[in-house]
């Protein structure tokens, strides 16, 4: 069997499998599955992230989970409501009036509330590490090509907005690199204090220069539109957002009717796609080589999605394996069927091709080439 030769998946099919991911984890605050999310996303980055700026930013988003989940442990000590029955730290409890209820200053900690609060700071920080992984693995320029007409004032924003983590990161490595060729190679606060402000300037200044050349390519630029139109499109827009916020909440919530679910998502689904169709007829926009879609972008959107199906079954038919059982303390269950798919989700890992890796640069010494 021969390998697929190396190309870039479509980022649409990156920001889907990452989207599926999230939502999977959002409905869970289950350690074993949590971990094994990130676990997940890790593998699927550390094989299939390319050599571009933004792919190696993933890094810093792992590190903001962990920034999280160390607040919300502070913030659970220092003011959050203590519930359990085995103590781990005795401390003082401040009183507060009675407009205050709810919040409790100090107090003794207890390892099943603090057990639970750094479950939700790692939910959120998982959930951020799936973000990160789209960033990391998709291109934000080429997701921009692929847009919508209609959405190209905002794409342009966006793509913008989006390109400065990644940037962040090469930035730091370049003033990096510059202050060790200069004999500067302190460590430690004086040195974060040396490389912030040149990091965040040469950061913003690469942001200004992408968004000007953008301008100059006219991005972010829509042809004129009756006023009636624009507001029929823009109401049929919202109603759709609409619709499709009200159809996840029914898809996530297991309580609600099932006419909120899944058929008011489809018509939310619709009614979106509509309104970005009436809303790109008068933007008049042209792409080069644009990106294909083929089997291994379906592959990696099929196993995002398959990843928030599995663990929707869960939460429908056994809610409580998505949870760490805190009262009493236990051991969390391992629901096979959400295991299955998070597994599923890292498939794109071994059967998507590997991305092109730049040529490697040649130094040219008279009439002899030599690979640097």
């Amino acid at each position: 069997m021969t390998r697929p030769l190396p190309r870039a998946v479509h980022p649409a099919a990156w920001w889907g499998w990452a989207v599926g991911l999230a939502v999977a984890v959002s409905t869970t605050t289950n350690p074993l599955l949590l971990l094994l999310a990130l676990a997940v996303t890790s593998l699927v980055v550390a094989a299939r992230r390319g050599s571009s700026p933004w792919a190696r930013a993933f890094r810093l988003y792992l590190w903001l989970g962990m920034a999280i989940v160390a607040v919300r442990l502070v913030l659970h000590v220092l003011v959050g409501l203590k519930v359990g029955s085995t103590l781990l730290l005795p401390l003082p409890e401040a009183r507060l009036p009675s407009w205050a209820a709810g919040i409790q200053l100090g107090g003794d900690v207890y390892l099943e509330g603090l057990l639970g609060a750094a479950l939700l700071g790692l939910r959120l920080a998982v959930i951020i590490a799936c973000i990160g992984a789209a960033n990391a693995l998709a291109n934000p320029k080429r997701l921009l090509r692929s847009l919508p007409s209609a959405l190209h004032e905002v794409g342009a924003a966006v793509v913008v907005s989006v390109s400065v983590a990644p940037q962040l990161a090469e930035s730091v490595q370049r003033v990096r690199r510059a202050r060790q060729l200069r004999g500067d190679g302190g460590r430690g606060l004086r040195a974060v204090r040396r490389i912030a402000l040149p990091v965040l300037e040469d950061t913003l200044e690469r942001s200004l220069l992408l968004a000007a050349a953008m301008d100059s390519r006219g991005y972010g630029r829509s042809g004129a539109a009756p006023e009636r139109e624009r507001r029929l499109t823009g109401a049929v827009v919202l109603v759709g957002l609409l619709a499709c916020a009200i159809g996840l909440y029914g898809v996530l919530d297991a309580t609600t009717p099932a006419l909120l679910g899944t058929p008011t998502l489809v018509v939310g689904l619709a009614l979106s796609a509509l309104g970005l169709w009436l809303g790109g007829r008068h933007v008049r926009t042209t792409t080069y080589r644009p990106d294909p879609w083929r089997g291994a972008e379906w592959l990696t959107l099929g196993s995002g999605v398959l990843a928030a199906a599995a663990t929707t079954v869960v939460a429908r038919t056994a809610p409580d394996a998505l949870a760490m059982p805190l009262d009493p303390l236990g051991v969390p269950a391992l629901p096979l069927v959400a295991v299955a798919g998070l597994l599923v989700a890292a498939l794109p890992a071994v059967l998507t091709p590997e991305p092109p890796r730049p040529a490697p640069r040649v130094v040219v010494r008279g009439a002899v080439g030599v690979a640097a």
